[in-house]
């Protein structure tokens, strides 16, 4: 005889009841734990008892399928667990603090030296002039590498690099040479894009066969070069492409590129508006080799990497929703060497001297590898 399912669900309630208890029971007691740790000094994640208990677990279970589950839900409640105790413990090694050092803000003079990729007219000299202003000294050069390396090595106190286009999305290898060359974020500038098609005065269209610009600004004009059928050429950014087309002084070919670019190489501006987006934006990133933030920062950018198994990435960001911390962007590229291993890159509202975060980044930083601040700094302008 089948049994009322209201019967059934009554049960089931009456279990459920008991899980609750039992789970706050056991919170209860990963408490202390906590305060145990805290007095000893001992780490909070210990992996390998973790995996113990979890086929002592799963060994319990009378069916297979049950062993699975319960093995999942308990790394769940041992997950939770975990975050509850680096809330109680807090930053008590002060890591953080260690890691980098909070000021009231950067100082910038006419001595201040800041270097960006490409020629006079990118898009990178606008958004060195947006955030610093004219009263600098600025130098550039051609390749995104060289920008790290100057500031690196100090020659430079700044450098500017794009990291994002709200059209096609993150910008390759620049969080590489940010971990290459131990960079950190301290501001970002964001930049309305218009592309334009560039070429010598009185070029012809109908002759045209190659068009040059960063593969950004090419992806930028997917849809109108899809048409045209043109040769397309990568270059280190757009207005190196600009110039190109003027030094060679070839109808053929032609360039996108700014509008700007376009005055300071004399070029016409044969088509004004190529984006696919009306709202076309690149996000710039100022870097410098000091480990500081100013204290009104609202945004922390860190990487960290993750063997590619199942659970791993959700146990990650769950640190971020239980201390109400809100992500805003995530990037992930695999590891050189290391099959199915992956390099995870995120950016979330906050400061680092929150507490919320810090308690997040606790976590995060006990249970990844190669974790690193990639930098704290004032968002949106």
């Amino acid at each position: 005889m089948i049994q009322d399912l209201n019967i059934i669900r009554e049960e089931i309630d009456a279990v459920d009841k008991q899980i609750v208890e039992l789970i706050e029971k056991r919170m209860d007691l990963a408490m202390e734990v906590a305060k145990y740790k805290l007095s000893t000094g001992k780490p909070i994640y210990d992996r390998e008892r973790e995996l113990q208990k979890l086929e002592k677990l799963g060994s319990l279970a009378s069916t297979e399928f049950n062993e699975k589950g319960i093995q999942e839900l308990f790394l769940q409640i041992m997950s939770v667990s975990r975050r509850y105790q680096y809330s109680i413990i807090g930053d008590r090694d002060h890591v953080i603090d260690n890691m980098f050092t909070q000021i009231d803000q950067f100082v910038v003079t006419k001595d201040t030296k800041v270097v960006y990729a490409g020629v006079p007219g990118a898009f990178a000299e606008a958004a060195m002039v947006a955030y610093f202003g004219e009263e600098i000294q600025s130098d550039h050069v051609k390749q995104f590498h060289e920008v790290a390396q100057l500031v690196s090595e100090g020659k430079a106190d700044y450098g500017v690099l794009p990291i994002e286009n709200s059209s096609a999305g993150f910008v390759n290898g620049i969080y590489d040479l940010l971990d290459r060359y131990q960079l950190s974020i301290v501001g970002e500038q964001m930049i309305q894009v218009n592309q334009c098609l560039l070429g010598i005065p009185g070029t012809d269209l109908s002759k045209v066969t190659t068009v040059f610009s960063h593969p950004q600004g090419l992806m930028q004009a997917k849809e109108y070069l899809e048409e045209k059928g043109w040769k397309q050429v990568g270059m280190a950014n757009t207005a190196l492409s600009a110039k190109k087309v003027h030094d060679e002084g070839d109808m053929t070919q032609v360039a996108i590129a700014s509008e700007r670019a376009a005055k300071l190489y004399g070029l016409s501006i044969l088509d004004p508006q190529l984006n696919v987006s009306d709202n076309n934006t690149t996000r710039f990133v100022i870097v410098s080799n000091q480990k500081k933030y100013e204290k009104n920062a609202n945004r922390v950018s860190i990487s960290f990497s993750l063997p590619h198994a199942c659970g791993t990435l959700y146990n990650i960001l769950a640190h971020f929703i239980f201390n109400n911390v809100n992500m805003t962007s995530i990037e992930s590229i695999p590891l050189s060497g290391k099959q199915w291993e992956y390099c995870f890159f995120v950016e979330f509202e906050g400061n680092l001297s929150d507490c919320e975060v810090r308690n997040a980044l606790k976590g995060i930083m006990a249970e990844t590898e190669d974790f690193r601040i990639l930098g704290c700094f004032v968002s949106g302008k």
